[in-house]
């Protein structure tokens, strides 16, 4: 028997970015582990992806292109050659780019976070066409828009010094499911004295072994965040030094948080002012007055509401306030991904698009359902006639879910979709073509978690006939007589086209170094902003940002209220008192690993989290199956009530494939497809719903008395 170990990376939209060690015995894969030496995986993995070679070798798998034979919808297909295939996508593609290529949208977003096979040879392609640009706004573009109106760019601290750190705020997130390597350290730096907080509505996994829990109604944290800092200046708990040297806008921060004393962020969020009180007198007293190192862990969550862009502003002004950055275990933490000195132009070639540098028009996926029902388009301009998917699933993911399908369902849209498995959008091809998973081709990665280059190289041949996404570009390309040599480069070297080489960050890496060692570190100093060095324009803090003011927005953190809440909307909180969110489930990620069997039989069913009191109130019980519904739509799922979900909240952990749901539908039923303050990114957690028994339940019958629902 011949066996292998073959250097690879973990693919999947999670901050923790995985050095694999992949075990190949005769040409198959039979283990996937974490490597013991890089020092963010250390040799541990989530249990999806060590299950990663169940969904390699799934029964499931696309191993041969195939067209579509019933009606849109009902994933009725038959197989046929990669030939006829690529010719009927580059005739129909060619047909509708000869009237106007804006007719044509790409649709992709973190399916795989690689550089190869994300938007490299793909980005090419439709950049040559000259089709529509698709705004990739889908998850953390709120958040990063903040980032880098108050830092320069998305960056933050290393979490590889957070085990040394006193007090670890975590915000909107839930890194037991989600950013396990970080719990892992945050877990260290408790047994050694440190004090954990969750600020999440819902108390999660995370939240239930923190030492407190701060539960705010969901699209409130701008409120909370503000009423720290108004208790930070109040009370004289500031870095006056690190403040003077390298922040901006410091005064008119302050007339800004005198407007949210705790009282009112209190009533505005849904918490007691000893909260509030609590822990911004740790946080500043921990940080000035002792000189320990506090940090903060911001996820996503808390940006996916109307005013989560500055929300996260709001929040990204506090280590800076109290000088946390001056210790490497100090700071905060979204993302590191614009630590990263990435090549763009060379990876996507934007320089291909006809009458460079002007360019398309701009598609914004979260508004995908409007956009191809002809809705929400300028007046005059020309519908969506044909769409490209890859490393996306946006009828299960995409907000407004109901829109979206029927869009994707119109007869007059051409559909072509890249993908391994048979997913809800996969069902609405006219093409579907077979693509490898991260274990069957090349790739180059970088992370938003810590400050890693990884290295993915392929394990195994391609089964079937799939093919890596940037081969299927690239036949695409020879079939629709692009000759420019770009088209003909090879995955090995686009990855090396992948890292800006002249940046001090990256010295001595490079592709080859890479695929051979598998990961190296960037070159940064531990604390990176202990004596400013942001990277804006004067390179300090910004409390309040000019640029934002040219770009006629609010210039100073402020708080914004959701859409959908009692004071915004009161007629509609009425009819809709229940606020929702839906939190990724521990055993999926986004809609990716539903379809696997020993993870989906963990996660069992789609629930529905309820406040006792709120149960009770609806005559729901424990194990019921209910309706949660509003305007835009309802879905069905077995109710669990717990105190975990506070008053006035249901969470439904998510995101299932509808096809695998009892009623065909998920938590995007409910979602609306408005944006954020900034960023222009989903309010996926900006929902009111009722909730209610399912028809033909019977109340009187839980858990104990009801078959549970199949997938």
């Amino acid at each position: 028997m011949s066996t292998r170990i073959v250097r690879a990376a973990c693919p999947h939209d999670c901050p923790d970015t995985c050095a694999l060690l992949v075990t190949v015995e005769d040409g198959r894969a039979t283990k996937v582990a974490g490597d013991p030496d890089h020092p963010a995986t250390q040799g541990v993995l989530c249990t999806k992806v060590s299950r990663y070679t169940e969904r390699t070798y799934h029964r499931d798998r696309l191993l041969t292109p195939m067209k579509r034979i019933g009606r849109k919808g009902e994933g009725r297909f038959a197989p046929i050659s990669w030939d006829e295939a690529l010719d009927t996508v580059a005739e129909r593609l060619g047909s509708i780019a000869a009237r106007d290529p804006q007719r044509i949208v790409p649709y992709s977003y973190a399916g795989t976070m690689g550089l190869v096979q994300g938007e490299s040879m793909a980005a090419r392609f439709f950049h040559k066409l000259g089709a529509s640009l698709l705004d990739r706004t889908i998850c953390a573009s709120a958040g990063a828009t903040a980032l880098r109106y108050t830092y320069g760019a998305s960056v933050g601290m290393d979490i590889e010094f957070v085990d040394d750190a006193k007090l670890i705020v975590i915000w909107g997130g839930n890194p037991i499911a989600s950013n396990l390597h970080f719990w892992t350290r945050a877990q260290a730096a408790k047994r050694r004295g440190a004090t954990l907080v969750a600020i999440d509505p819902y108390r999660s996994l995370t939240a239930e072994k923190c030492h407190r829990h701060i539960a705010p109604m969901p699209g409130t944290d701008g409120a909370l965040a503000l009423a720290l800092i108004h208790v930070l200046i109040r009370d004289d708990l500031l870095d006056h030094d690190y403040i003077a040297r390298h922040t901006v806008g410091f005064d008119a921060l302050r007339e800004r948080a005198a407007l949210y004393p705790p009282a009112r962020a209190a009533q505005i969020c849904g918490v007691s002012v000893d909260d509030i009180e609590w822990l911004a007198g740790l946080y500043g007293r921990l940080a000035v007055r002792e000189r320990q190192p506090v940090a903060i862990r911001l996820n996503y969550g808390m940006q996916r509401a109307h005013g989560g862009g500055q929300a996260v502003r709001a929040v990204a002004c506090l280590p800076s306030l109290v000088g946390a950055w001056r210790n490497a275990a100090g700071g905060l933490q979204l993302s590191t991904s614009g630590f990263f000195p990435i090549d763009n132009q060379a990876l996507q070639r934007p320089d291909l698009l006809p009458g460079w540098p002007a360019v398309p028009r701009t598609i914004n996926m979260s508004t995908i359902g409007d956009a191809l029902l002809g809705q929400g388009l300028p007046a005059g301009a020309p519908p969506v006639e044909a769409i490209v998917v890859y490393n996306s699933n946006p009828v299960a993911v995409a907000p407004e879910s109901a829109k979206v399908a029927a869009g994707f369902a119109r007869e007059d849209l051409f559909t072509v979709v890249l993908e391994q498995f048979r997913t809800d959008t996969a069902d609405y091809a006219d093409i579907l073509l077979p693509a490898t998973t991260q274990l069957e081709h090349v790739d180059i990665h970088k992370s938003y978690g810590h400050t890693y280059f990884l290295a993915n190289n392929a394990a195994i041949a391609p089964l079937g006939e799939a093919l890596p996404n940037t081969e299927i570009f690239r036949r695409l390309a020879s079939r629709m007589g692009f000759t420019e040599p770009c088209f003909a480069d090879s995955d090995e070297t686009i990855a090396a086209q992948a890292i800006a080489a002249s940046d001090a960050r990256a010295a001595g890496i490079d592709w080859d170094t890479l695929k051979e060692q598998g990961w190296q570190k960037l070159k940064l100093p531990a604390a990176p902003f202990a004596e400013g060095g942001f990277p804006t324009a004067d390179g300090k803090c910004h409390f309040y940002s000019e640029a934002m003011a040219r770009d006629g927005l609010e210039p100073l953190p402020d708080y914004v209220a959701p859409y959908e809440g009692p004071a915004s909307a009161p007629e509609l909180a009425a009819r809709y008192p229940l606020a929702m969110i839906s939190p990724p489930a521990r055993n999926f990620l986004n809609s990716s690993f539903v379809n696997v069997d020993s993870l989906r039989a963990t996660e069992g069913e789609p629930h529905l989290d309820i406040h006792p009191d709120d149960a009770a109130a609806r005559g729901i019980v424990d194990g019921m199956m209910v309706r949660a519904f509003n305007d835009r739509g309802s879905m069905q799922a077995r109710a669990r009530v717990t105190d975990r979900a506070r008053r006035g909240l249901v969470v439904g952990l998510s995101i299932w494939w509808k096809k695998l749901a009892s009623d065909g539908k998920n938590a995007n039923e409910l979602t609306s497809q408005r944006l954020t303050d900034l960023g222009r990114a989903p309010v996926f957690y900006d929902c009111l719903v009722e909730v209610e028994p399912a028809p033909g339940t019977d109340a009187g019958l839980g858990a104990s008395a009801m078959e549970p629902a199949l997938p």
